[in-house]
């Protein structure tokens, strides 16, 4: 018996109406099975897309919308949650009956997926999956780069990219008749809480660092959430930088990257002529002036991203030769083009405390002195810190940052741990006061250390408009 035909005899629930619940509707309506829909919001499809556009398209589907509805939540076989909605609150987990199957998107495709493995006549379809506090959206694109440029059809899943359902929607309704023959994850602590089935060739976390404790709770359970990865692939990949991305089972064969000299078997970091060079064991591969994407936290993805294609098979030469056409993402430390010889840079996809750490940290080791007078880091940081402990920050703040300047929900917070300051209420008030503070030479960092919505519909938004706020105050094209 299939997973679909269990599905057919089974009350099934898909919560949250938002990209990664429509995703769920659209393969349930795709394979004729009878489901329910129920999201608190009374409006949460986008503005190009209403209820009654829902109803008419799945006619089949009973839509429930401006609060959980306790008594479907109690009646169903089978939960089908999207990740951003905590399945602990108590409007939901104590209506759940204990046999109810509670899942999310990426353990639905990875079941069906698994199906196909063990089916002789079918095309199963492997993965690659990477979690981590942050970086993980650099890496994950930078390795479908570099499958792209070796000939490898694959495609983003996960966290990023089109939600993995659509894959079989697609196959089911003759859209798409080729499926990706690799499938590389992004995978989120809130995906992870509801992934078990997952058969990947390989699997990472990054790095651990205070995130999300506003749902998690503490960095413990965090942590066991992140390792949740590790026993669903066959290689682990782990960072000998972070003692947080160590492997529970010993047994488990593991594959390393770090800031260190390698040894056998090990991605790492070795000085060829006073030039800091990625290497794998004695093997050097290319030094990290050649790359685009600057600082040693850079390093380390480009490193994760080659110990998981290493990990896949590819050619390591072919890989590095592929390196430099990668320029990174938006918001992620990017370079903001300006006319005052300042360096500004848009990293406000920074928001948690280990982000702007990784990026003060990365960008003092490129700081140069000219004439006895050492270029000056300027922090811009702050919005809604979800609960977290910012006094990590203190070191690198003391070391690196010659000013910082706050706003925002935790601005205040922020300030406390720092010793120059500069608080202000706007993003725009900041840009203008980092310029009276900079001198050409000079690095101007947006890091925030925080999220966004205090402020701004989200990370793209707050870094446009510092993007924005730069080119109206310098004069930068």
């Amino acid at each position: 018996m299939t997973l679909l035909t269990e599905f057919k005899d089974k009350q099934i629930l898909v919560l949250g109406a938002g990209i990664t619940g429509m995703s769920c509707v659209r393969y349930l309506s795709a394979q004729g099975l009878y489901f329910a829909v129920n999201d608190s919001r009374p409006q949460p499809f986008s503005a190009k897309y209403n209820e009654h556009q829902f109803r008419e398209e799945f006619s089949g589907a009973s839509l429930h919308l401006g609060r959980w509805d306790s008594k479907l939540i109690a009646n169903a076989d089978i939960i089908l949650i999207s990740p951003g909605i905590d399945r602990a609150i108590n409007d939901i987990a104590q209506y759940i009956s204990a046999d109810c199957l509670v899942m999310g998107d990426v353990e639905l495709f990875c079941l069906l997926n698994n199906e196909r493995i063990n089916q002789v006549d079918s095309n199963p379809i492997q993965i690659l999956a990477v979690t981590g506090s942050n970086g993980k959206s650099t890496v994950v694109s930078l390795l479908a780069y570099l499958a792209n440029s070796l000939g490898v059809n694959a495609q983003l899943g996960g966290n990023i990219g089109q939600p993995v359902l659509d894959i079989f929607t697609k196959e089911t309704t003759g859209e798409n008749t080729c499926l990706p023959a690799l499938l590389i994850l992004e995978l989120s602590s809130f995906q992870l809480e509801t992934l078990c089935s997952m058969q990947a060739i390989a699997t990472s976390v990054l790095n651990v660092s205070d995130d999300h404790l506003d749902r998690h709770q503490s960095m413990g359970n965090y942590q066991c959430i992140k390792q949740r990865i590790y026993p669903q692939g066959k290689l682990a990949i782990i960072n000998r930088d972070d003692k947080g991305t160590n492997v529970v089972n010993k047994s488990q064969p593991v594959l390393s990257f770090g800031s260190d000299v390698p040894t056998k078997n090990q991605f790492g970091v070795t000085q060829i002529n006073g030039k800091a060079t990625l290497a794998f064991a004695e093997q050097n591969l290319i030094t990290l002036n050649e790359l685009p994407l600057a600082g040693m936290h850079n390093a380390l993805n480009y490193l994760a991203a080659l110990a998981l294609g290493y990990s896949a098979g590819w050619p390591l030469t072919a890989m590095v030769n592929s390196l430099t056409g990668f320029t990174g993402l938006a918001h992620r430390c990017q370079k903001i083009v300006s006319d005052d010889g300042i360096t500004w840079i848009n990293d406000s996809k920074a928001t948690n405390v280990g982000a702007t750490i990784a990026a003060i940290n990365g960008l003092a080791q490129i700081l140069t002195s000219k004439n006895g007078d050492k270029q000056k880091l300027i922090l811009i940081a702050g919005g809604d810190g979800k609960g977290a402990d910012f006094t990590p920050l203190i070191d690198p703040l003391a070391a690196h940052v010659s000013q910082v300047i706050t706003l925002g929900k935790d601005g205040d917070k922020i300030a406390k741990v720092a010793q120059k300051v500069n608080k202000v209420t706007s993003l725009l008030a900041a840009v203008k006061k980092a310029k009276v503070i900079a001198k050409a030479g000079d690095v101007v960092l947006l890091s925030p250390a925080c999220a966004s919505l205090d402020m701004f519909k989200n990370f793209s938004d707050r870094g446009e408009q510092f993007i924005a706020a730069v080119t109206k105050v310098t004069g930068a094209s």
